[in-house]
């Protein structure tokens, strides 16, 4: 007779104290990537890549180091939130200031 193991895998919410929902449509991830070289017509030097839960996907959007917590917002305002909709929680590496005027 064999043991069932248990999954030592972790739900990904259940390592976020930030985290209060189980359901996973209501929250995404937002990440800088800022140690890449200049590329593209405009010389983007960084990456924010946005992770949705419900459809584990990521999007990737090129940015400039120097662009302001504005224009950021701006920028995931019309390419991540247009396309998944509002959501109850935003977990973010930036500044808590940054997510809570997000």
């Amino acid at each position: 007779m064999s043991k069932s193991k248990q999954s030592h895998r972790k739900e990904i919410w259940d390592d976020d104290p930030n985290s209060r929902t189980k359901i996973p449509w209501e929250i995404f991830h937002i990440y800088q990537v800022t140690a890449s070289p200049p590329g593209g017509d405009r010389r983007y030097n960084a990456c924010l890549v946005s992770v949705y839960r419900y459809r584990k996907t990521p999007i990737f959007l090129p940015f400039h180091k120097d662009d302001t917590a504005m224009d950021t917002a701006i920028m995931i305002w019309n390419k991540v939130i247009s396309h998944i909709g509002l959501v109850q929680n935003r977990i973010s590496d930036r500044d808590p200031k940054f997510t809570s005027a997000l």
